[in-house]
């Protein structure tokens, strides 16, 4: 399986310098290859490879950065998805000291790749000019602009540098995202539910209050706040159970639950079985937990949801899953006690142990 640096490959180094001479006759695309390959190329991972590129770029480009800036926004639009980030970060490591040409670039090439880890480098340096900026995108007709506003400003933005403010002062992004909560496109409105799970993570209380004052009035608002409160579903959250409407699970009642096997080996799958019946009609969330053993013998939980639907006064209904023990890149395991937990409306019914031993 390749790996997600190898979208940097021959061919494409190739064309990308190949490209930029067509743009600047004087760039120099044999030190451009050799400053890219120079020492240690193959064992530099994605990020490395983008930082790598990005400063062979500097170095055989016109400068000062001001110079080189229009090679950068017309040769972006050659360079669609993840590899075009080269030009965002470009601009990033090299244009904080510009910052009005660079807002304006981030804009022009977000659409071709994604501007959302670029941004981080100007919140970072002038954070108020920034937010300003970046909540005059989120009315932006573009819906990629729009989305480099909800995403380039998320508290947690995967492999995005970390801006300490955005996590201890989420409300500030808040009036931004209330300008999408209602936006025709699900490219946006996907940014923006990840955005507030984010929030929920350390400020639970804003994205209720939000739920509370929004869900209802919209479709596309209540999808957002669907997937906005993934997490506090998970963790149980009362207030979010209650205003999703999954109710006191009192009358909800656990039959059968087996394991197929007691003890299974790292690779394996473990099958498990499982009945719920219910004393009362109930909008029912089923879910289950592995509190998995981690390599310092601790133990942490895992929640995954099983099913969403409603159940009838004297209803069973059964269910059946499978969950692997592979070790992946996401989830390395180890041997050990482990427990597997059924879940009804965020309250555990039942659990049982089971033994994870060394692959076969």
């Amino acid at each position: 399986m390749s790996k997600v640096k190898d979208i940097y490959h021959k061919e494409f180094l190739e064309r990308l310098a190949d490209d930029l001479l067509k743009q600047n006759s004087d760039f120099n695309k044999e030190r451009f290859l050799t400053l890219v390959y120079s020492n240690d190329w193959e064992q530099l991972e994605f990020k490395q490879r983008v930082g790598r590129i990005t400063a062979s770029m500097h170095e055989t480009l016109p400068q000062p950065y001001i110079q080189a800036l229009p090679i950068i926004k017309r040769t972006a639009p050659e360079f669609e998805g993840l590899a075009g980030i080269i030009f965002p970060d470009y601009i990033a490591q090299y244009g904080t000291d510009d910052w009005e040409e660079s807002m304006h670039a981030l804009r022009d090439v977000t659409g071709f790749s994604t501007s959302e880890f670029a941004i981080r480098s100007f919140l970072l340096k002038d954070l108020n000019q920034t937010i300003d900026q970046m909540f005059l995108w989120a009315e932006d007709d573009n819906e990629h602009v729009r989305r480099l506003a909800s995403e380039g400003s998320r508290p947690r933005l995967p492999w995005g540098q970390t801006v300490p403010y955005l996590k201890e002062h989420p409300e500030r992004l808040l009036p931004l995202l209330e300008k999408l909560l209602e936006d025709e496109s699900l490219y946006v409105r996907r940014s923006v539910a990840n955005h507030l799970n984010d929030v929920s993570k350390t400020h639970p209380e804003l994205v209720i209050d939000i739920l509370e004052k929004r869900k209802g009035h919209n479709d596309k608002t209540d999808w957002i706040l669907r997937h906005a409160c993934r997490t506090l579903l998970k963790q149980g959250n009362y207030q979010a159970l209650q205003l999703f409407g999954y109710h006191s699970s009192d009358s909800l009642h656990v039959h059968q639950f087996t394991l197929d096997q007691s003890k299974i080996s790292i690779g394996d799958s473990l099958s498990f079985t499982f009945q719920v019946s219910a004393e009362a009609d109930t909008k029912l969330r089923v879910e289950y937990a592995i509190d998995y053993v981690k390599k310092n013998g601790q133990r942490n939980r895992k929640v995954f949801q099983a099913s969403d639907t409603t159940i009838t006064t004297g209803e069973e209904k059964s269910f059946t899953r499978n969950q692997s023990f592979r070790n992946m890149t996401t989830r390395k395991h180890y041997p050990g006690t482990h427990t597997l937990a059924i879940i009804l409306n965020g309250i555990e019914k039942v659990s049982q142990d089971f033994e994870l031993s060394p692959p076969h």
